[in-house]
């Protein structure tokens, strides 16, 4: 997570005093005076607030398109629109959401202004490194790959096939994008104020999925320390001091983010990887806290059915098959429910 720059929590929350010296730089109760001013008030919009921006990137050079938030610019490059969504998308300014750069040129402007700022290479996808176009063996590569362009993945890099000469191959392990800079066209569309909205925003952002989200207050219990009110002479000081903490369960309010677990959800490479950040960055952003994944079942799949019923269920020698699987007696079993 990006740092918020120490320049801009000054700027924000700041408060100026002045105070008047003698001229051996010394305040005195006749000269000096001390002067306190409100929190300086800034324009336009600042670090920690949710927007909606709308941008194209293109490399500087070739105009090779990098991203975009328009889907006929993306249909004009031959991107497969189908496989994702387009629209403004929902970041948090000074979170690293977006190039510095940019941030840095959306910081003090409104909802609706525009902008053109060009990141440079080393803070885009890096500088071109010579030493990252290394010659390996071809049978390192599978052979369906062995081909110039083709992305291959070698002991755990990503990297493009160049050449193949021989028993030799090429491999470039730069990003494709290394060494270029990149240049952002930007709208800023809206500010983000809902918190459902930001929720939203930050999921399709993590993982690129439109889940079903709400809020609840939830009871629930708690362990708390337990502290004792009443002084203790030396003595019992000491032997509270060599004895285990004491513990009582509480009951205590949790406001709680409901997500919905769909297939898509449990599914998401992302969210497996990332689950933990992604709860906690939505925890800090979105002030609830905790977050609960809700997993609904409903009666419109398939059951299990009965033994022996509808022809569909399970039969007799299935569930004595089910229960070895698992290491179950099945005689235990049936005496057990008897």
């Amino acid at each position: 997570m990006k740092t918020v720059p120490t320049h801009r929590r000054a700027h924000r929350n700041g408060v100026l005093k002045s105070i008047t010296s003698d001229q051996n730089g010394m305040s005195n109760d006749s000269d000096a005076e001390t002067v306190d001013s409100e929190d300086e008030e800034v324009d336009g919009l600042q670090d920690g607030d949710f927007i909606k921006i709308a941008y194209t990137a293109r490399t500087v050079e070739d105009e090779r398109l990098v991203d975009t938030t328009d889907e006929e610019i993306a249909d004009e490059e031959g991107i497969d629109t189908d496989e994702q969504e387009f629209g403004p998308r929902t970041i948090v300014l000074g979170e690293g959401h977006l190039f510095g750069t940019v941030e840095d040129d959306i910081i003090g402007k409104e909802v609706g202004d525009s902008g053109t700022v060009v990141v440079p290479a080393a803070e885009a996808f890096g500088e071109f490194d010579d030493d990252q176009v290394r010659t390996i063996s071809k049978d390192k590569i599978p052979e369906d790959d062995r081909y110039p362009g083709a992305q291959v993945r070698i002991n755990g890099e990503e990297g493009f096939v160049e050449t193949i000469i021989g028993g030799r191959a090429r491999v470039d392990f730069n990003h494709p994008l290394a060494g270029d800079d990149v240049e952002y066209e930007y709208e800023i569309v809206e500010e983000v104020t809902d918190r459902e909205e930001k929720a939203h925003g930050l999921l399709d952002m993590f993982i690129g999925l439109d889940l079903n989200i709400w809020f609840e207050t939830d009871t629930v219990e708690e362990e708390q320390l337990v502290e004792d009110e009443e002084e203790a002479d030396d003595e019992d000081a000491d032997e509270d001091a060599e004895s285990e903490p004491e513990y009582e369960t509480v009951e205590v309010e949790k406001e709680s983010l409901y997500i919905e677990a769909t297939p898509q959800l449990t599914m998401n490479q992302q969210w497996m990887m990332q689950k933990q950040q992604i709860g906690q960055q939505l925890i800090d952003f979105v002030g609830v806290d905790r977050i609960v994944i809700e997993e609904i079942i409903d009666g419109g799949g398939m059951g299990m059915g009965m033994p022996g019923m509808m022809g569909g269920g399970m039969g007799g020698g299935d569930i004595e098959d089910a229960l070895e699987d698992v290491d179950i007696d099945a005689e235990e079993l049936a005496e057990e429910l008897e």
